[in-house]
């Protein structure tokens, strides 16, 4: 795509089958060979890191402000994968958050040992209050190649910005609190990472509609859930099974990595073969 390029180069390669695999023993397509005048590209120069944004600066925009809407579905959460796959491969979005409250700070070993050995995409999404009691499991979840990771809150809240709660559990009461309760945790877990988390689900997955620009402006992108996959890790082996089985492609399935003794681990294990019978992809949001 160089300007300075004068002729096209005809490559010489394996035909590819429909699947993009190189069929009948990788036979081989020729192409006649051209001259090529010498062309010397220039490095494009690095994008350098931007900084943190100031959530300060950000619920300053949205002082005052009244919220107009409130759900796990609202616009702009993000729910679906991009792309969900074809019929002949889909793909599900296998997403385990670790909250951190007194009763949820648990590591679900056997879940983590079933998708390291099973070679399974999942994404993390981390509280600071679980992260804080489960360092080694964080590094290890980190250290996973096949396993992305998520931002889930500095105190596990609904992002709300007048207080509003889910399930028992009190939200953010004010724009800045909103933007605290993302950006506290983005920066502890980017320092311990190395790398910046791109997305973000609240505690209970519950947001009001500021509190969702606040996450946009904060540089995170909100998600929420398709498919409830345990049901706040209280479903049974059978039912996070039925959950998994019966999700359409491209959902994105919620479950819980804090729980340790929960159906959830027996349950993912039983739907693995089912879903691979089919073809389904199992990937992170990263993937």
């Amino acid at each position: 795509d160089h300007p300075a390029a004068r002729h096209l180069v005809a490559v010489t390669r394996p035909a590819e089958g429909p699947d993009g695999r190189e069929p009948f023993g990788g036979d081989v397509v020729s192409t006649p060979e051209v001259e090529v005048e010498a062309v010397t590209l220039t490095p494009t120069p690095a994008t350098p890191r931007p900084a943190p944004v100031d959530p300060a600066e950000v619920a300053a925009r949205y002082e005052g402000r009244k919220p107009v809407a409130w759900g796990l579905d609202l616009e702009g959460i993000q729910r679906q994968l991009a792309d969900p796959g074809t019929l002949v491969s889909p793909r599900l979005a296998l997403t385990f958050d670790c909250c951190g409250s007194d009763k949820g700070r648990g590591v679900d070993t056997a879940l983590i040992d079933l998708l390291e050995r099973e070679g399974v995409g999942a994404t993390f999404f981390l509280c600071l209050r679980w992260t804080d009691a489960n360092p080694a499991a964080t590094d290890r979840l980190a250290a996973n190649p096949r396993f992305a990771i998520g931002n889930h809150g500095t105190r596990h809240q609904p992002l709300s910005v007048t207080g509003r709660s889910a399930y028992g559990i009190a939200g953010t009461r004010s724009a800045l609190e909103a933007a605290t309760e993302v950006a506290v945790n983005q920066e502890r877990l980017t320092s311990r990472l190395g790398a910046a988390p791109r997305w973000f689900r609240s505690g209970t997955a519950f947001y009001d509609d500021i509190g969702l620009a606040i996450v946009r402006d904060l540089g995170l992108r909100p998600v929420g859930f398709a498919v409830n996959g345990d049901n706040g890790a209280t479903s049974s082996a059978s039912q996070v099974r039925r959950a998994l089985e019966t999700a359409p492609p491209g959902a994105i399935v919620i479950g819980h990595a804090n729980h340790p003794g929960s159906g959830t681990a027996a349950g993912v294990a039983a739907a693995l073969a089912p879903l691979r019978s089919r073809g389904t992809r199992l990937v992170s949001l990263a993937d």
